[in-house]
Order: C-alpha cells, then sequence, then structure tokens
C-alpha cells in the first residue's frame, strides 16, 4: 500500500515539516511513502468560471494536476497542517479551490480510486484545541467531497518551532499506530 504525507504548509523547514518528517519515518516501515510540500507545486487559484462543472475539468492546466496524480498513487493520505489565521494555509485552502473537478458536488465530476483512507494531523501556537478543530474540519469537508474516508485526526497545541516537536514525538507515533 502507498502512503501520501502532505505538508499543508509552504514552509518546507519548520514544526509542520518536523511531523511530516516523523509521520514518513514511521509510516515507511509498513507502506511505500512519499511525502510532499504545497509548495512543491506551482499553480493558479481557481478563476471560479465553473467550467468544470459541466466538463469535470480545470480549464488551467498546472500543478493541481500532478498532486492530484498524487492522490490518485496513495491509499492512504495524511495532510499535515498548521493553523494560519485559525484555518488551514491558504496555498492548501487554493489547491482544495482547485479540486473542484474532483469532488462530489455536482455531475459529472472526475474521480480518484475508491477506498482511499484519510487522516489529518493539525498543529497550532496557542494552548486552545479550537484552531484545530477547524483545521481538521476543512481538511475532512474535503476529504469528503473526495469521496476518501476520514479515519483518524489529531490536534497538537503549544507548537510554534520545530524545536517543540520533538516533545510530542511519542504522541505523533502513537497517532501513527492507527494508520
Amino acid at each position: 500500500m502507498n502512503a501520501l504525507v502532505i505538508n499543508c504548509s509552504p514552509v518546507r523547514t519548520g514544526a509542520t515539516a518536523e511531523i511530516v518528517n516523523i509521520v514518513s519515518e514511521k509510516l515507511s516501515h509498513q507502506y511505500i511513502t512519499k511525502s510532499v510540500c504545497i509548495d512543491d507545486y506551482q499553480f493558479e487559484f481557481c478563476k471560479g468560471c465553473r467550467s468544470c462543472h459541466a466538463t469535470a475539468k480545470c480549464v488551467q492546466n498546472d500543478g493541481v494536476n500532478l498532486l492530484m496524480d498524487e492522490f490518485e498513487w496513495a491509499d492512504i493520505i495524511v495532510s499535515v497542517s498548521p493553523s494560519y489565521w485559525a484555518d488551514i494555509p491558504g496555498q492548501f485552502k487554493a489547491f482544495i479551490d482547485r479540486c473542484t473537478p474532483w469532488c462530489n458536488t455536482h455531475e459529472p465530476h472526475a474521480t480518484i480510486s475508491a477506498g482511499k483512507k484519510g487522516y489529518t494531523i493539525a498543529l497550532r501556537t496557542g494552548p486552545s484545541m479550537r484552531e484545530c478543530d477547524q483545521i481538521i474540519g476543512s481538511i475532512e469537508h474535503f476529504y469528503g467531497h473526495l469521496e476518501i474516508e476520514c479515519c483518524g485526526k489529531l490536534g497538537l497545541c503549544s507548537v510554534e518551532f520545530k524545536e517543540a516537536v520533538k516533545d510530542r514525538k511519542d504522541e505523533i507515533l502513537t497517532f501513527c499506530e492507527q494508520i
């Protein structure tokens, strides 16, 4: 089986990236594992033209298609997202907006293979789980429209810098046991 671990932040060296590394390392003992960063892909914002509602294809041809190829490859998808003003980073939100051709909100729509399982890890700098819950909700909503089964979630509060991840490593590894 194939596992895709996504750094939903454009920061390649921060706390989110550190969590992606821990998860990828742990999953690589059981699955063929690939990790990517949202910043690995160049794509434009959704134009709101709704052409995809009639054609199941976006009028733009860019990195969104490449990242969706990774979703197709994966059996398991783990999205790791920090809080950017109480929700997912704008870059990841822009990707989600561009995935409308694959979403089950209209017919026709493109599809990815059935049976995929999705997991979410959210982190934030403050002490309240409310923002983590918002992030998890956004990602699980996205998974739902791609018909990816939501199978697990982890919220990590009080994590600002990658050095703080070290103290949470056991919690992250325990979460990975359910994947």
